[in-house]
């Protein structure tokens, strides 16, 4: 199984680039963005590589980072999330962004990716949960929180809050985390008109 090719960027094709290793070019398959952070041909270029192997073929898809590529197979552990749509996802959202959305449960940040639906991105958000690699320089009080809103667990005065803030424009992840703070700074049984202040005054900063 091939772990990771070096080599000289020979030519990029609409969703994969051939790497010249030695003499032999390695057509390897990338997201969009991964396509984009790649040199021009000519220059050299490393990729982390993961294979499929079938009876009639092998695939190989190419990544920046090893965590790219990690995300790319859990992904694929999702029902319904094959290759194509785990590079589209990867195409579109990078991983600090994809690991924030699963950790607030921003199905609608995944639903942007070309090709992904309603439903498969609630079961990503969902099935990757308990999956997905450490939420970095995610609030754990917002995840918390996120999950505490999502199964209608919140205190009343701080989904209120939330609301408040969402009916006055603000995307809901951005009102939790707003919301999150406003709660840790004025503590349990706090007022939800505090909330709400405490809340814009976050989202001002």
């Amino acid at each position: 199984m091939i772990g990771k090719l070096k080599g000289i960027i020979d030519s990029y094709g609409e969703d994969a680039v051939i790497l010249d290793v030695g003499g032999v070019g390695y057509l390897v398959h990338c997201s969009a963005r991964t396509l984009q952070e790649l040199p021009r041909p000519g220059e050299p270029a490393t990729l982390a590589i993961e294979t499929h192997v079938r009876e009639d073929q092998i695939k190989l898809f190419g990544f920046v980072t090893d965590v790219e590529r990690e995300w790319f197979r859990l992904l694929q552990t999702v029902q319904g999330v094959g290759t194509k749509v785990a590079l589209a996802v990867l195409g579109t959202l990078k991983p600090a962004d994809l690991a924030t959305a699963i950790a607030v449960r921003d199905k609608a940040m995944v639903a942007r990716t070309p090709g992904v639906g309603p439903k498969v991105a609630e079961r990503i958000v969902t099935e990757l949960k308990d999956k997905a690699p450490a939420y970095t320089n995610v609030d754990p009080a917002l995840v918390r929180l996120s999950g505490a809103l999502d199964e209608k667990r919140a205190p009343q005065p701080v989904s209120d809050a939330v609301s408040a803030l969402v009916n006055l424009g603000y995307a809901q992840p951005q009102a939790a985390a707003a919301v999150a703070a406003a709660a840790r700074s004025a503590g349990a049984g706090a007022a939800v008109q505090t909330l709400i202040r405490l809340g814009l005054r976050e989202l001002a900063k």
